[in-house]
């Protein structure tokens, strides 16, 4: 009988302590995350924006180039969309790989975005990884601030 409390006490702390692990290090996750602040840009090690840059004043057709690691990609592309400050959606595009995307290394991208003149002074351009397993665990995006 002793034991069998024995038993069930550790199973309770057991349990008890791997809950709090993961509360705490999705705390953690939460504290490292990148944050999006006013007039930043989102920093990821899966891709880099060379143009536009961020706070950058952006006009119809609007260029966007780069580079993402080839797991950013499906069917070497993902999509781009370029919102006004009312998250308006103004223009959306996929980014097309410049090369061979199947590679966990950085590829080239570029994408042109035609939009209708916005009625705000300024957006957010956002890239996305693509994802089709429509899984949230495999959604990541980074977002730019521009003006117009």
């Amino acid at each position: 009988m002793n034991s069998k409390k024995f038993f069930i006490v550790f199973c309770i702390l057991f349990v008890a302590a791997g809950t709090g692990f993961a509360i705490y290090s999705q705390t953690l996750d939460e504290d490292v995350a990148p944050q999006n602040q006013a007039g930043e840009s989102e920093q990821n090690s899966n891709i880099n924006v060379s143009s536009p840059q961020p706070n950058s004043v952006v006009s119809s057709p609007l260029i966007v180039t780069g580079e993402a690691r080839g797991t950013w990609y499906f069917e070497a592309s993902f999509p781009v969309k370029l919102y006004d400050a009312n998250n308006n959606l103004l223009a959306q595009a996929p980014a097309q790989a410049l090369s061979d995307w199947m590679t966990t290394d950085f590829v080239s991208f570029s994408v042109t975005l035609t939009f209708p003149t916005p009625s705000t002074q300024t957006g957010t351009l956002v890239l996305e990884k693509d994802n089709p397993s429509g899984l949230p665990q495999n959604d990541d995006s980074v977002s730019i601030p521009v003006s117009f």
